[in-house]
């Protein structure tokens, strides 16, 4: 169902951290993950124009920290750090986040960080998620059902909206419209193309 399903990104400089994470989210039905990114500024740049649920995020990173980078987000989302340094543990919660795994990441203790993460959450997306997407086609104004969106394709600062009956060019750009789209919902998969999460049915 839509409701039960969240996007999630993991950012991490070792490829040993995203094995573990990756295998973790594989095995939770409510975790689709739809980003892996080995440096914080790679994640800064997605987060621009894509919108995710929640962040699997490494603290110690080159360059860019992961705090630094909770630090440089406008509207962040929710945020599961991720560190081998428990000295940090205090500081990070200065930054609003859901809660802090130490590596290794076992299993019980990954879960529990979930379950608190996706119950924020949860509580966002039933206040605030849309069912309708309003848009406007030659001069006239349509509301088009979430559910009904299968994806959308980029053409220059037009999109063209697909849905099981008919599809709409409207006069915006891509990254305009993702903004208006729950992440919990659609995934940008390609610079001209959105697809609903509702309608894949294999990665």
């Amino acid at each position: 169902m839509i409701n039960q399903t969240f996007t999630c990104l993991i950012v991490d400089d070792e490829p040993a951290a995203h094995y573990v994470l990756c295998n973790h989210i594989e095995k939770n039905n409510a975790l689709l993950l739809v980003k892996q990114c080995y440096n914080a500024l790679e994640a800064h740049n997605y987060l621009k124009e894509n919108v995710v649920d929640l962040i699997f995020l490494d603290i110690d990173m080159p360059e860019i920290s992961g705090l630094e980078l909770l630090q440089l987000l406008k509207n962040p989302p929710k945020t599961i750090l991720t560190t081998a340094h428990s000295e940090y543990a205090l500081e990070s919660y200065d930054y609003g986040v859901v809660d802090y795994l130490l590596k290794p990441v076992s299993t019980s203790r990954f879960l529990k960080a979930v379950d608190r993460a996706l119950s924020y959450t949860k509580i966002t997306k039933a206040e605030e998620e849309p069912e309708i997407l309003t848009v406007k086609v030659d001069g006239r104004i349509y509301d088009i059902l979430l559910k009904h969106i299968c994806y959308i394709q980029s053409y220059g600062n037009y999109v063209k909206i697909f849905t099981p009956t008919r599809s709409y060019v409207v006069a915006i750009t891509t990254q305009e419209i993702m903004h208006l789209l729950p992440g919990s919902q659609f995934v940008r998969i390609h610079k001209s193309f959105i697809v609903s999460l509702t309608r894949v049915q294999k990665i």
